[in-house]
């Protein structure tokens, strides 16, 4: 049980009935957001909702990146907020996998899609080649603690996304995170 409540309330709770103790369950879900569409997923929703899911992320994701962005952060504005509801579907759904293949879909669009913006370092693209690098990092860590199995399903994808982080605005910080240049299983 929770370590913030003491036994006498805890045998409390545990001893109350069961109406009471139902109603009570019901107003704190109702307080959690994240907690209520868990739960949907979970007793309403199966694993065909978790693809349809992905694809939804992955239009969003895509027509995001075809957007006309002025400069670079608010281009690094919009990959932000994708980046959030990624980490509320994995939140949601526990789907590990498509949280590497929606993090990988998302950095190699913007790298299709908004390459003028990405080219060349400067101080305008400064941060946003940090974040990239960074999510990049990040990407390669969640990817190497998968099961082998899932390599090759992302072995194309990842190498060019390596290819680009080590070829524009992101070189620098990509060296300094230590990131390979190639991705090999």
């Amino acid at each position: 049980m929770p370590k913030n409540i003491h036994k006498e309330l805890e045998y409390a709770i545990l001893t109350m009935p069961q109406k009471d103790k139902d109603k009570l369950l019901l107003r704190l879900i109702a307080k959690n957001n994240i907690l209520i569409e868990q739960l949907n997923f979970q007793l309403l929703e199966d694993n065909s909702d978790l693809s349809l899911k992905r694809e939804e992320l992955k239009t969003l994701i895509l027509r995001v990146s075809k957007m006309h962005h002025d400069t670079p952060g608010w281009m690094m504005m919009d990959m932000r907020d994708l980046n959030g509801r990624i980490t509320k579907h994995v939140k949601v759904t526990k789907d590990k996998y498509g949280e590497v293949e929606l993090t990988l879909y998302m950095l190699n669009v913007f790298f299709q899609n908004q390459l003028p913006l990405l080219e060349t370092f400067n101080r305008r693209s400064e941060t946003v080649s940090e974040y990239l690098a960074k999510r990049t990092e990040f990407l390669m860590k969640k990817l190497t603690a998968m099961n082998e199995e899932y390599y090759i399903e992302f072995y194309d994808d990842v190498n060019k996304l390596l290819t680009c982080i080590h070829k524009y605005c992101t070189a620098g910080h990509a060296r300094q995170l230590n990131i390979v240049r190639s991705f090999e299983y």
